[in-house]
């Protein structure tokens, strides 16, 4: 009986000692340390946020946090002092003489923003596409800071747009991790729909011919350019039909093909046909294009013809051919029983008429 109750006792005090020795060994491992960078999500910062190992004193808030996607320092000995008001004692601090604090946002930049603006308006009320709308915000639209929380997309929940004064009021909703009502973002502004347009980079005098320096693209509102509106490429060398003015877009009306024959310029005169090729100087009495009539003066006979403009400085002349009649068109005197005698082309005026015979 004594020997029993003594390796009882032994085994006792053996689980003793471990339950001690695991217990120290815990409260080793369960010591705070201090972190030297802290990031929040909220406007507060806790226990919890600063050291490892908080326990319960966690969810103890002890500071403010920086503005949305700020950081912030504070000095080691400020937090230890925070934190032993707290009774939180025996930190870790690891040799840290500061530590940062970030609070974590959802940035929403201002070109994304005017893109999904221009989404939400694109093809109503006779709208365009969005790349061709030209947004202007009633206060600026900067970078967007929102709570890290505010994780969904942006859903336009209400678009309104009025044609008459191009005025458009959007609302979106931003879903949120944390609460159930959705953050909302309101923009009202003006949108107008722009097409790209030759505009002309100095002023032109009628009649002059566009070169490729003269003509620029920009953007302009549809309705300042029209439904003519000439593109930069068919606009290059044409002639301007009338005065136009340096940043005026170019219409199709505004322009036509270059002049290659103008009033009073000598000219060559072409008489083609076939087997014919003949060239005479000319004047020209009036202007024209590839494909024109014009009126010229042949300076040779004097007389006043009309040709077509072929080239610069160049008029083709038709030469009028005799129409040959068709062998159904001849008439004859003949009867359908009598035949026609032999003519004989190849005799002389000179060749003696042989004797009649008897």
């Amino acid at each position: 009986m004594t020997i029993r109750s003594a390796l009882l006792a032994t085994a006792l005090l053996a689980a003793t000692g471990a339950t001690a020795f695991a217990q120290a060994r815990d409260n080793v491992i369960a010591a705070p340390v201090l972190r030297a960078n802290v990031a929040v999500t909220g406007d507060l910062v806790r226990i919890g946020d600063v050291i490892d190992n908080a326990g319960t004193s966690a969810q103890i808030a002890i500071y403010r946090a920086p503005d949305l996607g700020t950081t912030g320092t504070l000095s080691t000995a400020q937090v230890v002092a925070t934190l032993r008001a707290h009774q939180v004692i025996g930190v870790d601090t690891r040799d840290l003489r500061e530590i940062s604090v970030t609070r974590l946002a959802r940035t929403l930049e201002s070109k994304d923003i005017e893109l999904h603006v221009a989404r939400a308006l694109e093809h109503r009320s006779g709208l365009g596409d969005a790349a061709n709308l030209s947004l202007t915000f009633d206060r600026d639209v900067q970078d967007l800071r929102l709570e890290a929380s505010n994780s969904g997309a942006l859903q336009p929940t209400s678009v309104r747009f009025e044609s008459r004064n191009n005025r458009f009021d959007v609302t979106f909703e931003v879903a949120n991790d944390s609460v159930a009502t959705p953050t909302r973002l309101r923009f009202t502004g003006t949108a107008i729909e722009t097409v790209e347009a030759a505009v002309l980079a100095r002023n032109v005098e009628r009649n002059e011919v566009l070169k490729s320096s003269d003509v620029i693209v920009e953007r302009r509102p549809k309705a300042e350019v029209g439904g003519d509106a000439a593109a930069r490429d068919r606009a290059i060398g044409m002639q301007a039909r009338r005065q136009l003015r340096a940043g005026q877009p170019l219409k199709t009306a505004d322009l036509a093909k270059p002049d290659l024959v103008q009033r009073d310029q000598s000219v060559t005169l072409i008489y083609e046909a076939s087997g014919l090729y003949l060239t005479i100087r000319g004047k020209a009495l009036e202007g024209g294009t590839e494909g024109d009539v014009v009126n010229v003066l042949n300076l040779q006979s004097k007389r006043t013809i009309a040709g077509v403009v072929i080239g610069r400085g160049q008029v083709s002349i038709s030469i009028a051919t005799p129409r040959l009649p068709a062998a159904s068109d001849a008439t004859s005197s003949l009867q359908s029983d009598e035949t026609a005698a032999p003519v004989s082309v190849a005799a002389s005026k000179y060749s003696p008429v042989a004797p009649k015979t008897e």
